[in-house]
């Protein structure tokens, strides 16, 4: 057997919940801090985006941060605050809140949720560096096989 062959058997041995845990936390740091860099929060990107007709909401509706709390149920984090991210968003004006404690989408809001979607694509390329699109695939379902080996769902 060579060096090869039994380095890889060794991490087949190992646990796929550590390297997915270890690889979650590398992949949400490494892009909040590239936004960050940008001058947005991750949440505060979500914000946008849960309240733009041109993206996640159905129809542009307002909601309050209880409902977005929710809509974002399955990304968010425990340390997110959606209120505080919320005010900062009024007070750049990119969100406004009516009487309801609804929150709204301004027309700078969206124009902000365009320009802060382009950073998206550079991000991806930094972590996707020497990452073959087959491998990226192969390993997408595999997590997915995983997931669903687990008795969750795979989307």
């Amino acid at each position: 057997m060579t060096a090869q062959q039994t380095a890889d058997a060794e991490l087949a041995g190992q646990p796929a919940a550590y390297w997915t845990g270890v690889a979650y936390e590398a992949l949400i740091a490494y892009t909040r801090a590239q936004q960050a860099e940008r001058g947005y929060t991750q949440p505060q990107f979500w914000l946008l985006r849960n309240l733009s007709k041109n993206d996640i909401s159905p129809d542009g509706e307002g909601m309050t941060v209880s409902e977005l709390r929710e809509a974002m149920a399955s990304y968010i984090r425990p340390e997110d605050d959606l209120a505080a991210e919320a005010e900062v968003l009024v007070e750049r004006g990119w969100l406004t809140s009516d009487g309801d404690n609804r929150l709204w989408l301004t027309e700078e809001g969206e124009q902000a949720r365009v320009r802060l979607a382009r950073d998206a694509p550079a991000i991806r390329a930094a972590l996707h560096e020497g990452i073959d699109d087959a491998d990226y695939v192969v390993t997408v379902k595999v997590l997915q096989r995983l997931i669903r080996n687990a008795g969750g769902k795979a989307a």
